[in-house]
């Protein structure tokens, strides 16, 4: 018999998932938070929720709460405890069923080093390298480039490229502080780096009962940071014939260690010649199980859910049919433009396209979200930057790529700067679109991808038509009350909006106010000079219309809608999966608008909200241009910071341990020749 009661180890959109399986099967659920999550989607929609005032890796109060909740097996999800043996350990002593593999297997495949010595004896083929304990990775004969990989880690941390061995010393110091710090293991391996290599995985199923399956593979190849940002399923590469060999050898690996439940085989696959070798076993469900759930019709977590209850596997490989193609893409808060620098802030609007799934596809162009979001919800530095997923179907390759656009498209997230636009632009590469995918393409191409510094012109336009509207009455008593500068004997005067973007601040002129509702005006916008002289300034026809929480603007005959969000003096802009915000200044001529806001040539600011992990200078200390001052981490993503300009360091006011907003000044640089 299935369980009646499921408690879920996890947060967010993978928690929300889960719920709605077991809803589906008429399982009670239990969902845990910490105090940061306390109003959480995932907590509000389970049936009963319990506060970890220790947060999720507390193992304890997990197994108290699931106790008090008279919750007979336990869900991990993925990340936080989901490959923890200590953690499947302690469930099994407190008489709860862990919904994953046993201890053993998680143990053998959670450790790098000893997963690939157990899957190669099994006469699948692995990455040559070296490992710690037994081998000094200073001396080690791999060759470059090399691959540093935490042995007890996942999810692409503390995972380092290096290209020589002068980085070497540098990258191994930063690997293991990084993998102390994730997954309380510093232990490293080095593997030969495979050039232009593809990530093809494959998804196992196995129950106690001896049996063991695959359902195909998923692509995961377009990645950043050693992290995957768009899977799919299946791969654009393989045959028929190498994906059977491959999922024999995954269902190989999984029968070595004694596998039970859902599991993920990893191979990096040397593109032109199909040649694969085994990466490593994750333990879990995958972040990207949807694209599998998609093609194949199954649901994953019921048949997780099965197997932890004892029940055989009610399929065979010969019932294993894909049918058609999907693509996932995972919606991150960060900063494409500098260098995927997770960011933060509080949800001020939010619009997701498509249904949540599990479930069949019902027809041609079926989007699935699976997401986490709230309006309102506060996006900090606590977790993984991964916000939702949204994921596509089509009856082919194409299709399911056109869809996907479109439901990005279709996806707004104000309040927080995310990676939209750059999925969309990643998706429409022609590389991606024939199929020719490697792990490093993103890095390739990145200047192809990100959208180049600025705001256009349309954006400035709307911003500014929608703050000179604010300042109309909704309907005003006395024509003379129109704030719109009107005098006898002349027109409107123009009103000068001084907006600061990603492109620094610019001046934006508005004559003529929109009414309330909607009307017409006059917008004066700078020339590609920027010198902001009225005679070099262009002057455009626009209309207004406030839809809601949209407005509508045409300039220059183009008609365009955005969402739009108000955070104080700040106005963010939506459109077709596109953000900006705009900050307000004060009105003031348009020729002052250059350089403002610069900070001065040695002064060094926080890139992200995080917390100061080693203060590497003191006061008083001569340093180099490029010379590594700080280090400062947030959701498990390390980012040096370093001197601007040589000269001495003169102020250093944080320390390790430190909470930090973006921007905020944490070292300066008294230039060498300043007094």
């Amino acid at each position: 018999m299935l369980f009646h009661t499921v408690l879920i180890a996890n947060r967010g959109e993978i928690a929300l998932r889960i719920i709605r399986t077991l809803r589906r099967l008429g399982i009670r659920s239990v969902a845990v938070h910490s105090d940061a999550d306390a109003g959480a989607p995932h907590a509000r929609e389970a049936d009963t929720a319990v506060r970890l005032p220790g947060g999720y890796l507390d193992i304890e109060a997990v197994v108290a709460a699931a106790a008090a909740t008279g919750a007979q097996a336990v869900h991990p999800g993925y990340g936080f405890l989901a490959e923890n043996t200590a953690f499947a350990r302690r469930c099994a002593e407190a008489g709860l069923v862990f919904v994953g593999p046993p201890a053993e297997a998680v143990e053998a495949m959670g450790d790098k080093i000893r997963a690939k010595a157990t899957v190669s004896a099994a006469g699948v083929p692995v990455v040559p390298g070296a490992a710690e304990p037994d081998d000094d990775l200073l001396t080690a004969d791999i060759g470059f480039p090399a691959l540093i990989k935490p042995s007890a880690g996942g999810g692409g941390k503390g995972m380092v490229l290096v290209r020589s061995a002068a980085e070497l010393p540098d990258a191994l110091e930063s690997a293991r502080r990084t993998a102390a710090a994730a997954f309380g293991d510093a232990t490293l391996l080095v593997e030969r780096f495979v050039e232009d290599p593809r990530h093809i995985e494959i998804q196992v199923l196995a129950d106690a009962h001896g049996n063991v399956i695959h359902l195909g593979e998923r692509e995961c190849s377009l990645q950043r940071r050693h992290q995957k940002i768009v899977e799919e399923a299946p791969s654009p590469l393989l045959d028929e014939e190498t994906r059977a060999r491959m999922g024999a050898a995954a269902v190989e690996a999984a029968r070595s260690v004694g596998y039970v439940g859902a599991g993920t085989v990893e191979f990096i696959v040397q593109g032109s010649t199909a040649d694969y070798y085994f990466m490593e076993m994750n333990t879990r469900l995958q972040v990207e199980h949807p694209v599998t759930e998609l093609v194949t019709g199954l649901d994953l977590v019921e048949l997780q859910l099965r197997v932890a209850a004892g029940e055989p596997l009610p399929l065979t490989q010969d019932d294993v049919r894909l049918h058609g193609h999907a693509v996932e893409a995972r919606v991150y808060a960060e900063d494409p433009a500098r260098g995927f620098l997770p960011t933060g802030g509080r949800i001020l609007a939010l619009h997701e396209p498509g249904v949540p799934g599990p479930g069949r596809p019902a027809a041609d162009g079926t989007v699935r979200v699976d997401s986490g979001l709230a309006a309102g919800a506060v996006v900090g530095s606590d977790y993984d930057p991964m916000l939702s997923k949204v994921i596509a179907w089509g009856h082919d390759r194409p299709s399911a790529l056109r869809t996907l656009d479109r439901a990005l498209a279709g996806t707004t997230v104000l309040g927080v700067t995310t990676n939209i636009a750059f999925l969309r632009a990643l998706l429409a590469h022609p590389e991606v679109a024939a199929g020719d995918l490697d792990t490093g393409l993103v890095e390739r191409r990145l200047g192809e991808l990100v959208p180049p510094a600025g705001t256009p012109d349309d954006v400035l336009a709307a911003a500014a038509l929608l703050l000179q509207h604010e300042l109309v009455p909704a309907a005003p008593a006395d024509p003379w009350d129109v704030p719109d500068g009107w005098r006898p004997g002349a027109g409107a005067a123009w009103t000068v909006w001084r907006l600061e973007g990603p492109g620094g601040v610019t001046a934006v002129g508005v004559r003529g106010l929109p009414a309330a509702g909607s009307g017409a005006a006059e917008v004066r916008l700078p020339s590609g000079d920027g010198d902001g002289t009225a005679g070099a300034d262009r002057v455009l026809r626009a209309d207004l219309t406030v839809d809601g929480t949209d407005v509508l603007v045409t300039l220059d005959g183009v008609r365009r809608r955005y969402a739009v969000a108000r955070d104080g003096d700040t106005v963010w802009l939506g459109r077709e999966g596109s953000t900006w915000a705009l900050t307000r200044h004060h009105l003031g001529d348009p020729g002052d608008r250059a350089g403002a806001g610069a900070a001065g040539d040695g002064v060094v600011r926080s890139p992200m909200p995080g917390t100061v992990l080693v203060v590497k200078t003191a006061v008083g200390e001569r340093v180099a241009e490029g010379q590594p001052l700080v280090i400062v981490e947030a959701m498990k993503m390390e980012h040096t910071v370093t001197a601007p300009v040589g000269g001495t360091v003169a102020e250093l006011p944080v320390r390790a341990g430190q909470a930090v907003d973006m921007d905020a000044v944490l070292a300066v640089v008294r230039r060498e020749e300043e007094p």
